[in-house]
């Protein structure tokens, strides 16, 4: 029987009376912050709590020299019973339902032994969880109530400090796509290698997940490059060399070759000459600082907000996606096969983003991209095709999503002054909520009143990726974010220790504005 219909009821005070007696010194004691050593935090934190076989559900399989850990996952559906703890447009695409076959997930399988009743019913003796609180301004606290279990929360109350307001929003997109529209015109204009370039909005306020306040945009303007040929770089799967079939016509960006190789580093150089020129007469905007490897022009909105906006080069390529790619986009039983097929007959982009290389980085490589493939799956996100739709069934996929991000974002901003959570951003978080909507595809299970158990379904997966080192990339299964030379082992640590005093604790780190 599923733990979370079964006749004990899924309560706070049974949650937090299950885990370890450890885990209990940091509900009663003071928080006591991790010291500058970061090895040492592991004693004064309590480890992730006991949740059945989660532990063993992915090991690391011994990897071939010069190619990514691959994880050798336990077969869905052997879940031991958990211990219980803690924008754009109108849906496109129509997602072909399938029926929920058993096959192996990319990373560590949820500990639930059956998928949830898809009925009305409720076992014998089961208590009806409480009616979700009404979204609005007169939502309770972040907290429960005087009485209620110690680290019980509610998370209704925390979206609906993170929900976007409607004037907020206009005054952000209108600030921000006054500039994008300016730059590009200056792209266009006269013998620019750039003036073929389009706008593609892609990022989490595209997708409808941005979280806390329209202050970070995304902006890539694709470039179409026709007859090219993608060297991999060191068997990664994710970064390759871009290089040039023989053009008749001659090729426009041929200034930005090295040898035979077209340089990111080049071709990133001059586009940023280009908007950092046309930016100098624009009151109240800035252009930060290169950040080393980033393949991201940083545009800095001072007024009348604050606002970042990340704007983008991508090379857009309209033949087959790469091999690395061939077992990736995992939809087929969450989507639908038709569903995955027709999003693969997408073109894919290449970012100047650069390969890391020893302490540096190979400055000439071109990283694969599919933020547009994202965007549709986030757009069109549910098995039915109704899923969130004006007159469908609600879902709390997006809920999670959000409530994920914001944990990170408000770690990160907790221990800014910190190294450990540099190289941790919020596609992490994205790419293992697509792994846990992939292994509980059934619209049944993100029921809206379920939100904070799956809210804590995405939390313990993305513990146990931290725990085992493991993250497949969804794309390019061979591509782990999380092997060490991705990110080093003490910040995995740091953040697992982190997050496991949040949930333990009810998500204190949630309460501050």
């Amino acid at each position: 029987m599923d733990p979370r219909r079964g006749k004990a009821p899924r309560t706070a005070s049974k949650a937090r009376a299950a885990t370890s007696k450890a885990s209990a010194q940091g509900v009663k004691g003071p928080r006591q912050e991790p010291s500058e050593s970061s090895s040492a935090t592991g004693a004064a934190r309590p480890n992730a709590r006991k949740r059945g076989g989660v532990g063993a559900s992915g090991s690391l399989r011994n990897g071939t020299p010069g190619s990514p850990e691959r994880l050798q996952v336990r077969a869905r559906g052997a879940r031991a019973r958990k211990a219980p703890l803690d924008a754009e447009d109108a849906v496109e695409g129509q997602a072909v339902a399938a029926p929920k076959l058993e096959s192996p997930a990319a990373g560590p399988s949820l500990p639930r032994a059956s998928s949830r009743r898809r009925s009305g019913a409720r076992a014998a003796g089961e208590r009806r969880p409480p009616p979700e609180p009404t979204e609005g301004p007169g939502l309770g606290p972040l907290v429960s109530a005087p009485g209620a279990a110690p680290g019980a929360w509610n998370p209704r109350a925390v979206l609906e400090k993170l929900r976007l307001r409607r004037q907020e929003i206009s005054l952000a997109a209108d600030t921000v796509n006054g500039v994008v529209d300016r730059l590009l015109r200056s792209l266009k204009r006269g013998d620019s290698e750039f003036k073929d370039v389009a706008l593609l909005r892609t990022g989490s306020y595209y997708e409808h997940v941005k979280v806390s306040a329209p202050n970070e945009f995304d902006i890539m303007f694709k470039l179409g490059v026709p007859r090219i040929q993608l060297e991999e770089y060191r068997n990664s799967g994710a970064y390759y060399f871009v290089k040039f079939k023989r053009n008749p016509k001659g090729n426009p960006l041929s200034p930005f070759l090295e040898g035979e190789i077209l340089s990111a580093s080049k071709m990133l150089c001059k586009f940023r000459k280009i908007i950092k020129k046309e930016i100098e007469d624009i009151e109240d905007v800035i252009v930060e600082k290169k950040k080393k490897g980033s393949p991201a022009i940083t545009l800095l909105f001072r007024k009348p907000k604050e606002i970042s906006v990340d704007i983008i080069l991508a090379l857009e390529v309209n033949t087959s996606w790469p091999a690395s790619t061939k077992e990736g986009l995992p939809i087929e039983h969450w989507l639908g096969t038709k569903v995955r097929t027709r999003l693969r007959q997408q073109p894919f982009y290449l970012v100047p983003k650069n390969a890391k290389e020893g302490n540096g980085f190979q400055e000439e490589t071109w990283r694969l991209s599919f933020s547009h493939i994202e965007k549709d799956i986030l757009k069109s996100h549910g098995q039915s095709k109704t899923c969130c739709e004006i007159n469908g069934v609600k879902c709390c996929r997006k809920d999670c999503l959000k409530l994920m991000k914001y944990l990170l974002e408000q770690l990160k901003i907790k221990f800014e002054k910190r190294k450990e959570l540099e190289e941790f951003c919020s596609y992490h978080v994205k790419t293992a909520f697509f792994h846990v909507c992939t292994q509980e595809s059934q619209d049944s299970h993100w029921h809206t009143r379920d939100l904070e158990l799956c809210f804590d379904d995405c939390v313990t997966y993305f513990l146990q990726c931290l725990k085992i080192e493991h993250l497949e990339h969804y794309f390019i299964p061979g591509f782990n974010l999380f092997s060490r030379d991705q990110i080093d082992k003490i910040s995995k640590e740091f953040l697992s220790q982190e997050i496991e005093y949040e949930r333990n604790n009810g998500f204190p780190v949630f309460h501050k504005c």
